[in-house]
């Protein structure tokens, strides 16, 4: 039988990090699964149209499941490597609805924040970053969304808080808790230092402009009106090996299903 995977990212024009964040949670699906061929999709339109213009070819979802019925594959794992059951997440599912009698098998994996277990193992692995001098505080920047599943950004931070780390906040681009419920917390909690670093699968666009960047309404810079002196980790959740084991066990749990 002609099993694959197929890991489902949003997508990155920026090579480097590409490969240190989507290409580490593929390697490690691949090793985790070695019966399994791994392949790449990306949900980014965008990002797919910028890359070809580079020579670098990725499929839609669409156009990798078609193209692994047309290579005779019978059962196939769609793993997504998205945040959340958002938009992106729920475009998935719909791409991969109609290729359901397509194959012997196919199911559709979790993303990230899914269960309750979901949010301990990311606190888990994250509190290494979790400054421990008085005055230190840990903001992480998630991208935010208009869906319903943007309150996992909240229900992280609660965990980061019933875990013991008080310092650490999240805040969001696109959503809420936005920048200015982050500024407001960090007054609250007399923090002089923040550490700032991305809670996005890729150190992309947005946390290298949003984020890190020298415009005034970066993020960087307002906390740095704030008073706060601020550093950047510049690291997208792919390169941390406790979050790429949550995307190898997901999938784990999505291949038992199968049976």
């Amino acid at each position: 039988m002609k099993q694959a995977i197929l890991v489902i990212s949003f997508g990155t024009s920026y090579k480097e990090t590409r490969e240190k964040n989507i290409g580490a949670i593929e390697k490690a699906i691949q090793n985790a699964f070695p019966k399994y061929e791994v392949r790449r999709a990306f949900t980014s339109g965008m990002i797919i149209k910028i890359l070809k213009k580079q020579g670098i070819m990725v499929d839609t979802v669409e156009q990798a499941l078609a193209r692994l019925k047309e290579e005779g594959f019978q059962r196939v794992i769609c793993q997504p490597t998205h945040i959340m059951h958002g938009f992106e997440y729920d475009g998935i599912v719909a791409a991969a609805a109609p290729f359901q009698k397509q194959f012997d098998q196919l199911i559709v994996g979790t993303p990230l924040l899914s269960a309750q277990e979901d949010y301990k193992q990311a606190v888990q692995t994250l509190g290494e970053l979790v400054p421990r001098e008085p005055g230190d505080a840990l903001v992480l920047m998630g991208h935010g969304t208009g869906h319903p599943a943007n309150a996992c950004y909240a229900a992280l931070e609660y965990a980061f808080h019933d875990a013991g780390y008080k310092n650490v906040f999240v805040g969001t681009v696109e959503g809420y808790p936005d920048l200015e419920a982050v500024k407001r917390r960090l007054r609250e909690s007399g923090a002089q230092r923040v550490f700032l670093t991305p809670f996005m699968v890729v150190f992309g666009d947005h946390a290298a402009n949003d984020m890190a960047g020298d415009e005034e309404d970066s993020w960087k810079k307002q906390l740095e009106k704030e008073g706060c002196r601020v550093q950047i980790l510049l690291k997208g959740l792919g390169e941390y090996p406790g979050i790429v084991n949550q995307y190898v066990q997901h999938t784990a749990a999505a291949a038992e299903q199968l049976g």
